[in-house]
């Protein structure tokens, strides 16, 4: 006799597994990244205002070219190494250089998967991004190429080889200065670049796309945003939405924060379930948000259970 569990994981796996065959079959798909100059030898890659999906081919994520006479500057490689390998193209393209060194900002396959397309190139990240893709890569890996199928091909997960911290650094006479925080995950790097005076903030800001949060740690990204804040800077480039040359995106993104936090304490004491607080109204001023739904949602998972762990706390333990 099938056990319960069994059959009903068999069920809803079947059709799953049978799309996914399906899919990897037919695929023919090309990414096909686009940069804009936003300075002197700076170009931002734009990713898609979207979830992550086979439809875009998970490429959601910003990414940033610089040159330099040592070569192309790459930061954040993609969601896998097709994109990669589209992203050296333009690289080699836009500057006349290879792709000579990569910046991970943090550990999230978007921004990471794409580093197996430099094998000539040294990928650096912060310690701590490094340790969480070697912790998390792995089952990273499998929900990409559960997710993507074709995208994927040839994906293998790529180890930063190199470390950086916080401080000044120089690569191919370009100047750039490091700054080592966290809270949208335990390690995320942000880069000046002292050239063009743009900010490049990878995920700890999001402009006009509700933040995502499966690592976050709020208290710790606020911090982040006040040091952000304070650093003069002529542009910034978000991990996710448009180039902010109007000073709004760091605000912006602690204002989703800021709401989240109180209006998720709200819902745990006020007795409403998952469902009811992943329903809850998005203020007018986030509501318009590209994926505010979508991301509340997530945020509900993220940090339900510890929050009803907290407030209401077993009495039989």
């Amino acid at each position: 006799m099938i056990a319960r569990r069994g059959f009903l994981v068999g069920a809803l796996a079947l059709p799953f597994a049978q799309g996914f065959a399906a899919r990897a079959e037919q695929f023919a798909g090309r990414y096909a990244p686009e940069a804009t100059p936003i300075g002197d030898g700076i170009w931002m890659v734009r990713g898609a205002d979207e979830a992550l999906g086979f439809a875009n081919g998970g490429a959601i994520a910003n990414s940033v070219i610089m040159a330099s006479d040592a070569g192309a500057i790459l930061v954040d490689s993609g969601p896998s190494l097709r994109f990669g390998e589209a992203l050296g193209r333009l690289a080699l393209r836009l500057t006349g250089k290879p792709v000579r060194r990569v910046y991970i900002t943090h550990l999230h396959p978007d921004h990471s998967f794409g580093s197996g397309a430099f094998p000539e190139a040294e990928v650096v990240s912060l310690p701590g991004t490094h340790r969480e893709l070697e912790r998390d890569g792995a089952g990273f890996s499998t929900a990409m190429y559960r997710m993507l199928s074709g995208w994927m091909a040839g994906t293998e997960l790529v180890l930063p080889q190199g470390t950086v911290n916080d401080g000044e650094a120089q690569f191919g006479g370009r100047a750039l200065r490091l700054l080592a925080l966290g809270g949208h995950s335990e390690a995320d790097l942000a880069i000046l670049d002292s050239a063009s005076g743009t900010l490049i903030a990878g995920d700890l800001v999001f402009h006009d796309r509700a933040p995502a949060t499966p690592h976050a740690r709020p208290a710790e990204w606020l911090a982040a945003l006040d040091r952000l804040g304070a650093i003069g800077h002529r542009q910034l480039v978000p991990g996710h939405g448009p180039l902010d040359t109007g000073g709004t995106a760091i605000a912006q993104t602690r204002s989703w924060l800021t709401w989240l936090g109180a209006a998720l304490d709200e819902a745990v004491a006020g007795g409403l379930d998952m469902t009811e607080a992943a329903s809850l109204p998005i203020p007018s001023h986030l509501a318009g948000m590209a994926a505010a739904r979508y991301e509340l949602t997530r945020s509900v998972s993220h940090f339900y259970p510890g929050l009803e762990a907290a407030l209401f706390p077993r009495i039989d333990a």
